[in-house]
């Protein structure tokens, strides 16, 4: 809605210059027009205009904005002369009108292609620009008007398509059509060999940029803010073009050969997914703004000295390579924006810039010193040059000169800080509003921060800050403070004046990874996003919390905080959208009350001693996409109601005592679960049949999903005057297979996974598992389950690991299995399966230790031979029933090294988290006794 309004003041002020012109014709030809009486047939089709619209003074912007047709009206002493009315230009010789202006005027209704106002043929202007047409089509009636010069319909809710009769318009000289809801392809406007200005911006018009070569007298192109796909087609007939923008769309390919559009001043065709290197530039010597930025452009950036007027430049976002180039002669610069590229070499050739006011280079392999030159650009106002490879000291006093630097960010970079100022000093340095010095090496707080009182927002984060947090810095910025990370550091307390912090007007603050200990710091009430995670902080939740009414990021988890939970948690801010407690001590039970008002996406508690069971009211939060229950101690049936959940994307509740059997549901035809793409109901007490398909029936399982790459997160809002943020939290889960715990810091939308694994579910494994195309891993061991494993397993594609073992599943290994390519876990351990194990790249690459326990079972990689009764049987490698935690290692090697007299060692490949160390001590102990036996 930002770039919207951006783009609505541009245009505006275009349309405001054209009503400019439009009262000079007005004016210039007053005498004349009052004097000349209209013709009836208009007089007529005016009023009948006038009466299909209302007035909607709600839509008045400013005081220039009013309903001109209300002064439309017949009154005594006009003689009904409509060339008098305002918004209306007459040709003086004949008397028809030629020029309608009602721009801004408050109108609110449709025109369809009946309206009076196509009566109006001899018109030559026409501007309806910000009025309220309610959606309604531009009318194919615009044909009418074949003497049309100037058409603008812009911000006016039009929708639908562009007509094809606008290419009749063959006199038209500017079209507007910008800031509506226009949808489908830009017409042909080959015919339109007089025009001059194109605007068709911010609509959502699709499909490929047609011919222009015709309209060779173009001065202005935009098309900006569609959705227009496609390569950009040759442009260098439209040698008169002055402003070209494309930027905001879905544009592919290179850019085309530029070199004859030798009068462009502003270009810009940012934000596209536009590949290969930039053109050459050299011939564009007029140009004064210059953005390529956010797109996928490489190559080196090519020679800029010739664009001596250029003030505004930006290719951000590339993969752009190699060293800055001169920028000597740009001495008009005052904006250089660089970043997120892969630009290698010193920051050079800057010195002369000295109209410079913002200089963006982060997020790139720049490396050196920062020059000392950069205290000449004596008009700087913001200076990025975050995540870099820099090097060398940095003394404030380098910025004295800078007093119009209000933000400086050089975190992440392997500078030497010298922070450190005199008192003197310091009242010199400039007022910063952003002040970015994450991972800067930085040991204490700089002092100077003691006298900055207009910080906004402040970076310490990634560094060696350690001990108490000095208790003149609750002092500083204490009324413009809204963003303060302190994260990843060493501290280990924060004295808090009162109750909270003293920032009045806090909204995001970051004490994560630190040492903190004691009760938990309570952030002021307007805090919107608040993570104190891994921390050593102990005691209970303030009952405090529940006034933090704005918030919607809270992050209490790893910590060693114990109590009951507040029952405020449930409903004191419905903004909230992530709750993580996890991994405390956290007793009693969830919360009770979740409102239908509730914006809570995320929910994790595990890791506590939580009992009881799951509030019902949970079922009110329907924006939930992530609930982890894990390891606590919930005693509860399966919650088959918050299949209910529309968004629901993740369900973990294992390690709890949850029990009992998974209940049909109600209705075939509900669609339960409909988002699931993660359940994990592992070590718990349920039993009973394989659970309902309806559980299962979540689009991402079945294989469907748009985006297969992107990743699931919730979004925390910055809203401040002067600071507007988005953060983005990844969900991250925790998938266990045989012991063996993997962390994923992201899980993709198309990751799938079930694990009923550890309870006593029984009977046959269903069919229609084979239908969950989208599943990544699925494990049901340490279960009751019998009967063949389903040849419908062959259609899991996109399988990668699969786990079946310590049930009783009997039968043959179905030979579809082979077609599962991306298989790296398969274990189908300590069941009846009988027969061979079948030929294929992926089955027989596993180690015996995936096989073993099915006597039955023969073929590579097992030692026992089909067809050979003789072949020894592996001993099992497992002590008790249903028992997944156990240590297990192939008892090969284990015999290798007795008949050798060496015990040889096991090394796991994967991080091992939970094993049986006595039963393993007792092993070796074993060993050694058969060893001195020997």
């Amino acid at each position: 809605m930002g770039s919207r309004r951006c783009l609505f003041v541009s245009n505006m002020c275009y349309i405001l210059s054209k009503v400019v012109l439009f009262h000079l014709m007005v004016v210039s030809s007053s005498v004349s027009t009052l004097q000349q009486s209209c013709r009836d047939d208009e007089r007529t089709a005016l009023l009948q205009f006038k009466e299909s619209f209302i007035i909607n003074r709600s839509a008045l912007h400013s005081d220039d904005d009013y309903p001109k047709i209300l002064q439309w009206k017949l009154a005594e002493g006009q003689n009904g002369n409509c060339c008098a009315w305002d918004g209306i230009v007459c040709d003086e010789r004949t008397g028809h009108v030629i020029g309608l202006d009602l721009s801004s005027s408050c109108l609110l209704g449709s025109i369809n292609s009946n309206s009076s106002l196509f009566r109006l043929v001899q018109l030559q202007v026409l501007n309806l620009a910000d009025n309220h047409f309610n959606y309604s089509r531009i009318p194919t009636s615009i044909r009418n008007f074949p003497r049309l010069m100037h058409l603008n319909l812009s911000n006016s809710l039009f929708s639908g398509q562009i007509p094809s009769q606008i290419s009749q318009l063959t006199k038209l000289s500017s079209l507007d059509l910008s800031l509506n809801h226009l949808t489908g392809p830009i017409p042909s406007l080959g015919n339109l060999t007089h025009l001059t200005k194109l605007f068709l911006s911010s609509n959502q018009l699709t499909g490929p940029i047609p011919s222009l070569g015709n309209l060779i007298h173009l001065t202005v192109l935009s098309l900006s803010s569609n959705q227009l796909t496609g390569p950009i087609p040759s442009l260098g007939n439209l040698t008169h073009l002055t402003k070209l923008s494309l930027s905001r769309n879905q544009l592919t390919g290179q850019i085309p050969s530029l070199r004859n559009l030798t009068h462009l001043t502003k270009l810009s065709m940012s934000s596209n997914q536009l590949t290969g290197p930039i053109p050459s530039l050299e011939n564009l010597t007029h140009l004064t703004k210059l953005s390529l930025s956010r797109n996928q452009l490489t190559g080196p950036i090519p020679s800029l000295g010739n664009l001596t007027h250029l003030t505004k430049l930006s290719m951000s976002s590339n993969q752009l390579t190699g060293q800055i180039p001169s920028l000597g002669n740009l001495t008009h610069l005052t904006k250089l924006s660089l970043s997120s590229n892969q630009l290698t070499g010193q920051i050079l050739s800057i010195g002369n810039l000295t109209h410079l006011t913002k200089l963006f280079l982060s997020s790139n392999h720049l490396t050196g010193p920062i020059p000392n030159s950069l205290s000449n650009l004596i008009n700087l106002e913001a200076l990025d040059l975050t995540d870099n490879n820099l090097t060398g000291t940095v003394e404030f006093h380098m910025f004295h000169k800078l007093q119009g630097l209000t933000k400086l960010k050089l975190s992440r970079n392997s500078l030497k800080f010298f922070t450190e100022t005199e008192s003197a000093n310091a009242s010199l340095l400039p007022k910063f509003n952003f002040l970015g010095l994450g991972s800067c090496n930085i040991r204490e707080f700089p002092s100077f921060l003691q006298y900055q009182e207009t910080l906004v927002y402040l970076d310490l984060s990634y560094n060696h800050l350690h001990g108490e947090v000095p208790k003149w810095m609750l002092n500083t910025s204490t009324k413009t403070l809204t963003y303060m990370d302190i994260s990843h550091n060493f501290l280990s307390s924060i004295v808090q004046h009162s109750n909270a912090f003293p920032w009045v007007n806090l909204q995001f603050l970051e004490l994560q990874n630190n040492m903190l200990h004691g009760p938990l710091p309570m952030p002021p009430p307007h805090t919107v996003h608040y993570r104190v995670a891994n921390n050593n902080l102990n005691g209970t939740i303030s009952s405090l919390i529940c006034s933090m009414t704005s918030l919607q990021h809270l992050d209490l988890s790893n910590n060693n905080m114990s109590g009951t939970l507040p029952p405020c948690l449930g409903n004191f801010s419905t903004d909230l959208r992530v709750l993580k407690l996890g991994n405390n001590s956290f007793s009693g039970f969830l919360p009770e009350t979740y409102t239908n008002t509730s914006s809570l996406r995320l929910i994790d508690v595990s890791y506590n001693q939580l009992r009881g069971q799951l509030p019902r009211s949970l079922r009110n939060c329907m924006t939930l996409e992530f609930i982890d229950l894990s390891h606590n101690k919930f005693s509860d049936v399966f919650p088959l109601w918050l299949g209910a959940l529309p968004e629901l994307k993740l369900l973990a509740m294992h390690q709890n005592a949850f029990h009992g059997l998974i209940e049909e549901a109600d209705q075939d035809n509900v669609e339960y679960f409909p988002e699931l793409r993660i359940l994990d109901l592992s070590f718990n007490s349920f039993r009973g049949k394989f659970p309902s398909q309806n559980i299962f029936s979540g689009n991402v399982m079945r294989g469907v999903t748009q985006n297969q790459s992107t990743y699931m997160k919730v979004d925390t809002t910055i809203d401040a005057p002067s600071l507007k943020l988005i953060f983005y939290t990844f969900y991250s889960i925790t998938i266990t297979s045989k012991s063996v715990e993997r962390y994923y810091s992201k899980i993709q939308e198309a990751f799938a996974v079930i694990d009923i694994s550890s309870n006593k579910f029984e009977g046959r494994i269903p069919e229609f598992i084979g239908n969950l195309e989208g599943l990544i891993s699925f494990n049901i061991s340490g279960n009751l389950l019998t009967g063949p494993i389903p040849s419908s397993f062959g259609n899991l594609r996109r399988i990668e690991s699969l786990d079946l073992s310590q049930n009783k599943l009997s039968g043959q290994i179905p030979q579809s299995l082979t077609q599962l390519t991306f298989l790296a876990i398969f274990i189908v351990s300590n069941n009846n399966l009988t027969g061979p194990i079948p030929h294929g790249t992926q089955l027989i690459s596993f180690g015996s230790s995936s096989y073993e326990g099915n006597p039955g079972l023969c073929g590579d990689p097992l030692p026992k031979k089909c067809g050979d009764p003789k072949a020894p049987h592996l001993l099992p490698s497992r002590i008790e029933e249903n028992d997944s935690g156990l240590f297990e290692f192939d008892w090969k090697f284990v015999l290798a090294g007795l008949g050798s007299g060496l015990v040889v060692g096991v090394v796991l490949s994967d991080v091992v988290i939970t094993k049986k160390n006595e039963w393993f001590i007792e092993i070796v102990k074993t060993i050694k006794l058969m060893i001195g036996n020997s």
